[in-house]
């Protein structure tokens, strides 16, 4: 097929197409005005962009990604599905990406859901990483997953298991601790004081569904304690936050 046939069959399938439209070294372009056919019901101009844009679903995901930009220290407490690591891996990415960090860490207990599943093959990350789905989930979400590999493999992303976070200071970092309903006090103690300079953690958790004994769990006894200190955001989550299937908000109203 010519040149000239091939521009002909492309102006009659897909509409006269505009090359001011196409900048050098551009990600976003106007889709053409004049298409012949949109999957839409009207066919208005639209941009497409391959960055999804961080937006709350309710107010108290506003104010968890308010309270993420204005306090170093965030405890974001709330039942499941309500964005609480989507939100925090988000901002995590948001931060690396604009150089406000140098690297994210990644800690989540190691605490199975009511049953044991054995000895698991392979290095440290390897041992974390059915954990860590979650984390993995919503940061592939963010970027690409050969991206992840290539910034972990630099030492940008970071997996901290919190056994091995003793005596450390995590300087310039944007530290999210997820399931934090599964450590005890002393681990959350300990983890809260690992925070350096240029640093924002996030700890995200739900208090009624802990994995480990009744009583041990020291998550809502630390976000109580920590709700008198000024320069600390407790950010606590409802049902109507939920932004899973409707039937979950549901079941967490009678369970």
């Amino acid at each position: 097929m010519t040149k000239r046939a091939a521009l002909k069959r492309q102006a009659r399938e897909f509409g006269v197409l505009d090359t001011k439209q196409f900048i050098e070294d551009s990600k976003v372009r106007q889709m053409p005005r004049h298409a012949g056919w949109s999957p839409y019901p009207s066919n208005d101009e639209r941009d497409q962009g391959y960055l999804k844009t961080l937006k709350p679903k309710s107010d108290g995901q506003a104010e968890l990604m308010t309270a993420m930009d204005e306090y170093n220290l965030v405890m974001a407490l709330g039942p499941a599905g309500t964005g609480k690591t989507y939100l925090a891996v988000a901002k995590a990415v948001e931060a690396l990406e604009a150089g406000k960090v140098g690297r994210i860490v990644l800690s989540r207990p190691a605490v199975e859901a009511g049953e044991s599943i054995g000895f698991l093959p392979g290095d440290m990350e390897d041992k974390l990483a059915p954990y860590l789905r979650p984390l993995y989930d919503a940061l592939s979400d963010r970027l690409s997953m050969k991206r992840v590999k290539a910034l972990m493999a630099e030492g940008l992303i970071e997996i901290a298991p919190i056994g091995y976070m003793r005596g450390r200071t995590l300087n310039n970092a944007f530290i999210v601790v997820d399931e934090a309903q599964n450590c005890t006090y002393v681990q959350l103690k300990m983890l809260l004081t690992r925070l350096g300079w240029h640093s924002t953690m996030v700890v995200t958790g739900d208090p009624h569904q802990s994995d480990l004994l009744p009583g041990v769990s020291g998550l809502s006894d630390i976000s109580e304690r920590l709700e008198q200190v000024p320069d600390i955001a407790v950010v606590r989550l409802a049902e109507r936050d939920i932004v899973r299937h409707p039937l979950v908000a549901s079941m967490i109203g009678v369970l």
